[in-house]
């Protein structure tokens, strides 16, 4: 897609732009990997509707930016609405419409006309005349439609994953409460990097351990259990891609 800022202005409510698939996103950690960005990026969005691929690019032009097309407007209307200033690796999210119309949706509909392909020779002079916004060329090409979680409420405990054999039949006596929390019914890609991310933001916060032999949990710990109620009340029920996260204290 052309990414010529993605929206009127960084700063601007940029009225002017339409309602469209495609949410431009800046003043994102510019010290986050692209890989661990994108995928991160996806977990948090994709609870909005079906995600059809995510941009971001490793120029310096493009730092700090990322964009999100969704398969529909009303998808990228409520996530625009929803994660507006949400503290994303401990910056919070600008997001607007983008100004221009993605290739993939312009694929889709035919209205999509190729660019020029860029000389390597071209000096910088030249590039700044000309189109500068060939680096959605290095854009991965695949569409990734695995996650396409829908938002909404907690689903009831019964429909939860619960691990274990026939001793998972019989409800347990919950854990006092205490300083450390344990999440479940995580996506089996998530980071322990991603969690902090959204953990980090609630004062008190001190680590996030996860168990690689057991993918989908997680223990966060915090300084006390006040700090760490605060927290599970805040984050119950988020969704990271179509999983919201069942929080409870940890059993000690």
């Amino acid at each position: 897609m052309s990414t010529d800022g993605g929206a009127a202005g960084a700063g601007s409510d940029a009225p002017s732009v339409p309602a469209n698939m495609t949410i431009y996103i800046n003043n994102l950690n510019e010290k986050i990997k692209l890989d661990e960005l994108k995928k991160s990026l996806r977990a948090v969005f994709s609870q909005f509707g079906k995600i059809l691929e995510v941009l971001a690019f490793k120029t310096l032009k493009h730092k700090g930016q990322a964009w999100v097309i969704f398969e529909d407007v009303s998808s990228a209307t409520e996530a625009l609405k929803r994660m507006q200033g949400f503290p994303f690796y401990d910056k919070p999210m600008r997001i607007q419409y983008a100004k221009t119309k993605s290739d993939i949706i312009a694929k889709a509909d035919g209205t999509f006309v190729p660019r020029e392909r860029r000389k390597r020779h071209d000096d910088r002079a030249e590039r700044k005349k000309r189109d500068p916004h060939h680096d959605s060329k290095q854009a991965g090409a695949g569409l990734n439609s695995a996650y396409s979680g829908a938002y909404g409420a907690v689903p009831p405990l019964s429909q939860l994953p619960y691990g274990g054999g026939s001793k998972s039949m019989l409800p347990e006596a919950p854990a006092l409460p205490n300083n450390i929390l344990f999440v479940q019914n995580l996506p089996h890609e998530t980071t322990p990097m991603m969690l902090q991310m959204f953990f980090c933001q609630y004062p008190g916060f001190k680590e996030v351990r996860m168990v690689e032999a057991k993918p989908g949990i997680a223990f966060v710990e915090y300084g006390d259990e006040m700090q760490s109620t605060v927290a599970m009340q805040g984050l119950q029920g988020f969704k990271i891609t179509q999983n919201p996260m069942l929080i409870t204290y940890a059993k000690k």
